[in-house]
């Protein structure tokens, strides 16, 4: 289905259709995400907004209703949100907002995981790097004016030690691993998914 993350009405019929298709929900992974790059200088309170409603108000709203329904199931479930590693170090001026919404995602993820967890319903995050999805890519195409992308890209793989983007089926993975039984303990946990961009 498509569907607005922001938006109250758009989130509960995607919940509701999922449940009615397939007889419930047990994983939820919120994904959803935009990241202009304005500094703060041309970060006007409109796109502030767009970027909070989608990147955290997303996360709350699909969070509320699917472990409302995990909660009446009563086989408890697994919630996935994607942060970033700007949750817990900026990676460069532009991405006020987004990294705003990303420490709120990781805040949210703690508070919803002690509250779920007497429900069996364990709330996880994954924090990617630098992953080649098709924003990122469009990000480098050259489409801003006046930035040279290509080093831009290489001062980026410069600062990550395995000297490579990140594929999304790197975080596919994880998320598998936070949903099967090998991680039947673990809840509340942000795994960073960098190529080891956090240690340099």
């Amino acid at each position: 289905m498509t569907a607005d993350v922001a938006d109250e009405a758009s989130v509960r019929e995607v919940v509701d259709t999922a449940a009615r298709r397939f007889g419930g929900v047990d994983i939820l992974v919120n994904n959803a995400g935009i990241y202009p790059s304005l500094p703060l200088e041309s970060l006007d309170s409109a796109e502030f907004d767009r970027v909070v409603a989608v990147n955290l108000r997303g996360v709350f709203l699909f969070t509320k209703y699917v472990s409302e329904l995990m909660k009446a199931q009563g086989r408890g479930g697994h919630i996935i949100n994607v942060t970033s590693i700007d949750a817990l170090h900026p990676s460069m001026i532009g991405l006020a907002a987004y990294d705003a919404t990303k420490h709120g995602v990781w805040g949210f993820m703690k508070n919803a995981a002690l509250e779920l967890a007497p429900y069996n319903i364990q709330v996880n995050a994954v924090a990617p790097g630098g992953i080649t999805t098709p924003g990122v890519q469009t990000m480098n195409s050259g489409a801003a004016a006046g930035v040279d992308t290509e080093a831009l890209t290489a001062a980026f793989l410069a600062a990550i030690p395995m000297r490579r983007m990140g594929e999304p089926d790197d975080i596919g993975k994880v998320v598998l691993f936070l949903v099967s039984d090998m991680a039947s303990y673990m809840t509340g946990t942000q795994v960073v998914v960098d190529g080891g961009a956090l240690l340099t």
